[in-house]
């Protein structure tokens, strides 16, 4: 891969973002100092995934059956250690750290801010994290939901399908208002260097199948032009119209927020289908500083890479889907210079298994087919190639 680490600030065209591929002056916020990090000539990037929560098996459930799982209730690890976490992801190798501004219940974890804090937070979790991470020479990337938001949904339930945990809000005007502020809020506050946005889709269809928001309904008109269909859905042409232009239009809030507030911000996008049509050829693909490609298809990492831009940084995930197998794909010398990532739910205690743990096992001696158990497998794998160490290794 071509070494991208420059002394000079290059101007990305239509992004309004220097080039964040060489070394990178921490963003500054209301509380921190400028802080140098280099943006690392490979990306060894992971989360520990505050989004997710599983419920409890019910005694009938066929053992093959996962229990469900849904977003985390407010205030759901709210005693999170920052310095356990930065250290967790120190001990992992890792020299980018994705945590959250904003997760999927629609909740900050920071404190002081536009949106509420998780009820019960006993630190300025992300604020911190940024510092700590900072001192370790590691950027510190904030996580916002785009598509799905419990307390937003349960607010303004006129401008949502519900609060299901699944893609339920309508890029109305008034929704990326909120959304901007919120990002500028989170920007300022706590001296992240970038923002992953995530679930950057229109709400889920099955969600519309006993009919369309009348907000969503107007959006349509004021997006197309064309009168919303008093009996019956949009045609399938039309609906995709509306959908890729509701993506363009959220993603160029996002972006000019971010222009706005802190041209220095990295833009990281996830997306788990780069050839869903609502978002193939997008500008967003194009002029996305990070675009990561979540599933384990890597036709869908090339499909990502031919639409990305030159300045575009392209990074695959290999932890957090049951289908992920990080072990295999590693050992493939093609793929080991690529820009990198993970995800994992933590433990009740807030964090994966040590990563001691992960090392003094063989990669295979992390059994099972859940994905649980393939996350752990999955981390062992990469803990081991983001410290440099043979894939066969065991620690002591």
């Amino acid at each position: 891969m071509e070494s991208r680490r420059r002394f000079l600030w290059q101007v990305v065209g239509g992004a309004g973002l220097a080039s964040v591929a060489g070394p990178f002056w921490g963003a500054r916020s209301d509380a921190q100092a400028e802080v140098r990090v280099d943006v690392p000539k490979q990306i060894k990037a992971f989360c520990i995934d505050f989004n997710w929560v599983h419920l409890k098996r019910q005694p009938d459930m066929p053992a093959s059956v996962e229990a469900p799982t849904v977003f985390a209730p407010p205030g759901h690890w709210a005693d999170a250690s920052p310095k356990d976490h930065v250290l967790w992801y120190e001990a992992l190798g890792a020299n980018v750290i994705q945590t959250f501004a904003v997760s999927c219940n629609g909740y900050a974890w920071y404190q002081g801010g536009f949106v509420p804090p998780q009820p019960g937070l006993r630190h300025d979790f992300l604020t911190e994290v940024v510092r700590l991470g900072h001192q370790k020479k590691m950027l510190v990337m904030g996580y916002f939901c785009v598509g799905a938001n419990s307390k937003w949904g349960q607010d303004h339930p006129d401008l949502s399908y519900g609060t299901p945990s699944t893609l339920h809000i309508p890029f109305t005007d008034e929704y990326l208002d909120y959304l901007s502020r919120s990002l500028a809020d989170a920007m300022k506050k706590t001296g992240m260097d970038g923002t992953m946005i995530d679930w950057v889709w229109n709400p889920a269809n099955e969600l519309r199948q006993k009919g369309w928001l009348a907000a969503e309904k107007k959006l349509f008109t004021q997006l197309t032009g064309k009168r919303f269909p008093e009996s019956g859905l949009p045609s399938q042409e039309d609906i995709l119209q509306y959908e890729r232009s509701a993506i363009d239009r959220c993603w160029a809030r996002i972006r000019d927020t971010r222009d706005r507030t802190n041209s220095h911000c990295i833009l990281w996008l996830s997306a788990s289908n780069m050839d869903d049509p609502t978002i193939a050829g997008s500008k967003m693909l194009s002029e996305c500083n990070w675009v990561m490609n979540e599933s384990p298809d890597r036709k869908l990492f090339l499909a990502g890479k031919r639409m990305a831009g030159k300045q575009t940084r392209m990074i695959q995930n290999l932890v957090g889907w049951a289908e992920h197998n990080a072990k295999e794909f590693l050992s493939d010398p093609q793929n080991r210079a690529l820009d990198l990532y993970g995800f994992a739910e933590p433990r009740d205690n807030s964090l994966p298994l040590p990563v001691a743990e992960y090392l003094g096992k063989r990669v295979e001696a992390f059994t099972g087919k859940d994905r649980l158990s393939a996350n752990d497998r999955n981390i062992a794998a990469l803990a081991r190639f983001y410290r440099g160490l043979s894939l066969d290794s065991v620690l002591p």
